[in-house]
């Protein structure tokens, strides 16, 4: 099969995690020597730290500033994926009893949702390797991101998602134009099924054949935490894991920071949050730092974290042991409860991932494990608009009639 190689200078090729081989950084998604996991290597030693930090702060308002850093040319699509405020959440953290509490808010992607950034690599991706078709498993918010990069460049998507994936999501891939396939099973079963049918038809799959890409756009998240902080690392970050690559791709991220010299900090712990019906990756970490178990048939409010069996759980768990972090995990009363605390205190409404973010982190601090002085920032990966908290109750509908209203609402009014 012939190869199509990038050239950046900063990309060395793609090297395996299991057996440590380095190959050429062409369309392979697995290791040639032992069909292992692989990921992009880069020469960081050949960055000048002044330079590098100077070609970022000039570069676009987007994801695609940290070029350098990614192992694809942007495509020139014109679509701002990325550079999402980092804002202070002093209401949200006197309630978490944080005091420099962060929100990363990512809701504010062109599909709502961080999967965004990931999908903008993948796509820039299919198209230097010239793809007719973006294919994608999903619980919800990937079906949105593939078929609205997919529309913007011109390409056929299918994505194949849960039976039970929430209607708004299914119904905005399909208003992209996408082919929405509903299967009746797990994540887990969606993803084998589009994994061989993309396999057998040749389509960019991206999360798998293009996944070595794929995953390196969730790194940009910390990068522009860091250099929204001053250029300097968060001392926490509570992460939502799903398959785990956001995760572990923070993990990425602060070493590159460090290892470039651009960002500054003595530690930057990170910390899973999943929901307690389906904590593959949390339970490892809770129950000795074990192998990550399967979880079978997941059961939880927070659809979009819905992966019983997470492509990076163990790197995900051996990332946060790396990093001296720790987990928690929720049930779904804590994450509607978490879901509407946030958007009392900030402002800002988010899924159900967020609200398992936020009752993590309140599990975490009421641990111990953040001091004072220390700054945390919360990933928010989801906008509440697609999906969110269920069973809020509402006070009864009126008469347009004031003593009615009197009636209904009158002990809240002044």
């Amino acid at each position: 099969m012939a190869t199509t190689t990038i050239t950046r200078s900063a990309l060395r090729g793609l090297r395996c995690r299991a057996c440590g081989a380095l190959g050429p950084a062409d369309e392979r998604y697995v290791c040639g020597e032992c069909l292992g996991p692989i990921e992009p290597e880069y020469d960081l030693a050949s960055f000048e730290p002044g330079a590098l930090r100077r070609d970022i702060e000039r570069g676009p308002r987007s994801l695609w500033r940290y070029a350098p850093l990614l192992p694809v040319r942007e495509p020139g699509l014109r679509h701002a994926v990325g550079w999402t405020p980092l804002l202070p959440a002093p209401r949200l953290g006197a309630a978490l009893r944080v005091e420099r509490l962060y929100l990363k808010d990512d809701t504010r992607n062109p599909t709502l949702s961080f999967k965004d950034r990931p999908v903008a690599i993948a796509l820039a991706r299919a198209l230097a390797l010239g793809l007719d078709t973006l294919a994608c498993a999903s619980t919800g918010n990937l079906a949105g991101a593939v078929a609205s990069a997919a529309a913007r460049a011109g390409l056929r998507a299918f994505v194949f998602v849960p039976e039970a994936t929430e209607a708004g999501k299914t119904a905005s891939a399909a208003a992209y134009g996408a082919t929405v396939v509903r299967v009746r099973g797990t994540y887990d079963q969606v993803n084998r099924l589009c994994g061989r049918l993309a396999d057998e038809r040749g389509w960019g799959f991206v999360n798998f054949t293009l996944r070595p890409y794929y995953a390196e756009g969730s790194k940009t998240l910390l990068f522009e935490c860091a250099e929204q902080l001053g250029w300097e690392l968060p001392h926490h970050v509570v992460v939502p894991v799903g398959s785990g690559a956001l995760l572990t791709r923070t993990a990425t991220a602060v070493a590159q920071l460090r290892a470039t010299r651009l960002a500054g900090g003595e530690h930057c712990h990170i910390h899973a949050a999943q929901p307690a019906g389906c904590a593959p990756v949390s339970d490892a970490v809770l129950d000795g730092w074990r192998s990550v178990a399967p979880v079978r048939a997941p059961a939880t409010l927070a659809r979009s974290l819905a992966i019983g069996a997470p492509a990076d759980g163990d790197g995900s768990v051996a990332a946060i042991r790396e990093s001296r972090g720790s987990a928690a995990s929720v049930d779904d009363d804590a994450i509607r409860d978490a879901v509407r605390l946030l958007a009392a205190t900030e402002g800002v409404l988010v899924e159900p991932a967020g609200g398992v973010v936020i009752a993590a982190a309140r599990e975490l601090a009421s641990r111990g494990v953040f001091h004072t002085g220390e700054t945390v920032v919360l990933y928010l990966t989801g906008n509440g608009y697609k999906g969110g908290p269920e069973e809020i109750p509402l006070r009864p509908v009126i008469d347009a009639d004031a003593d009615a209203f009197a009636e209904a609402y009158g002990e809240v009014a002044p």
